[in-house]
């Protein structure tokens, strides 16, 4: 069972405060990339997590799609579950929920490897245990997400072609939260204003131009060269708008082609030989 573990992109991410329980109350809009890490589960073969690839290197100690196959071997031991294999090609502490988005590849794979027992689970709430971003990477399509994540609903967006830029330095996502200082979080009396319809790449660039990351300015106080990617995207022709994906440092250009976004990310690839540069499309 192969399932493809989409990078994920916060378009826009704003933080509304924190919580009572220690998780900051958000809202997002989400898509995901046509580019990700590789996950096969070989059914039957033994509960291990082999990883490689670029950025197998990067990952230290237990990671959660190991976690997740546990959790699945004690919450559901009817599933007939295996060996997974894990090809990083998603640099890691980026922003991007490599992580989240390889554990909820594993879900997605044993739920197809056991159809049959697979409605006595629960599919959503096992991703929910696993980590805030699991949930909306269990469905892997653009969604609009609030509170700590677990709620969701599906966004119909264009096709939005993109670079994507990590300078190659790992930020972890607790330290932006902890320098941004979030005050205490209103209480939420209603869901939110959903996003949409967006009829246009136009449209949905400048939806995501007019709200932006409220992280950003925490993130760059911790890694500055995140300045020097979001000026490098800015200075490309053909971009519409340039944001910082979820606490970083992988930020993002929403470019008016795909042909502008292949030029962009070869000009920038070229500049910035350190640098993870890939052009693809988001939906």
């Amino acid at each position: 069972m192969a399932e493809t573990a989409r990078a994920k992109v916060n378009l826009t991410l704003r933080v509304l405060g924190r919580r009572p329980d220690g998780y900051h109350e958000l809202e997002s809009l989400v898509a995901f990339a046509d580019i990700g890490d590789e996950v096969t589960l070989r059914v039957d073969g033994p509960l291990t997590v082999r990883i490689w690839g670029p950025f197998a290197r990067a990952i230290e100690g237990e990671n959660i799609a190991a976690r997740a196959l546990k959790h699945l071997s004690e919450s559901a031991p009817a599933l007939a579950l295996g060996a997974v294999d894990i090809e990083k090609n998603l640099p890691v502490a980026a922003g991007i929920g490599g992580g989240s988005a390889d554990a909820a590849a594993v879900l997605r794979a044993v739920r197809r490897a056991n159809a049959a027992e697979a409605s006595a689970v629960d599919w959503p709430a096992l991703a929910a245990s696993l980590g805030a971003d699991v949930p909306v990477c269990l469905a892997s399509t653009a969604q609009f997400m609030w509170g700590i994540g677990r709620e969701t609903v599906p966004v119909a967006l264009p096709r939005l072609p993109v670079v994507l830029v990590n300078p190659g330095v790992p930020l972890s996502t607790a330290p932006v939260f902890q320098a941004l200082e979030a005050p205490p979080a209103p209480a939420r009396t209603a869901p939110p204003d959903l996003p949409g319809p967006f009829y246009d790449i136009a449209a949905a660039a400048e939806y995501v131009r007019a709200r932006g990351n409220d992280l950003e300015p925490a993130a760059m106080r911790l890694c500055p060269v995140i300045e020097d990617v979001l000026g490098a995207l800015r200075a490309e022709p053909g971009v519409l708008v340039v944001r910082m994906s979820g606490s970083g440092p992988t930020c993002f250009a929403i470019l008016r082609t795909g042909a502008d976004a292949e030029t962009a990310a070869e000009r920038i690839r070229l500049a910035n030989s350190g640098w993870w540069v890939v052009a693809t499309a988001l939906g």
